[in-house]
């Protein structure tokens, strides 16, 4: 059809279909990253990062997820919580609040 967008226009033998080697590459599975305690993520981060261990996108992304559990941060608590640690520490000391009056009733 002559004048149509997207229609090749006849008997032409290569004309649609599926093109050899088009498309995005196979990616080959790496292997699984051995650890001896399996447990501490943040070790297994530095070593990626210092390259002693290589492993896959997922395994790192697993390993920062997981460690967000294992080790907090200073900024998890934040400066108010700080603030406020330090401020009940003051006053407990020097600054304490008095004691309240003490109510005595004489019914006689």
């Amino acid at each position: 059809m002559a004048g149509v967008k997207g229609r090749s226009g006849g008997a032409r033998p290569n004309s649609g279909g599926v093109r050899p080697g088009a498309g995005r590459k196979k990616k080959e599975p790496s292997p699984p990253v051995k650890q001896d305690d399996g447990k501490d993520m943040l070790r297994l981060l530095q070593d990626v990062a210092l390259g002693k261990t290589d492993a896959t996108a997922l395994q790192v992304r697993a390993a920062i997820a997981a460690v967000q559990y294992t080790h907090t941060k200073r900024h998890d608590g934040g400066k108010k919580d700080d603030a406020a640690d330090k401020a009940k520490q003051a006053a407990a000391g020097r600054f304490a609040a008095g004691a309240a009056p003490q109510l005595v009733v004489n019914n006689r």
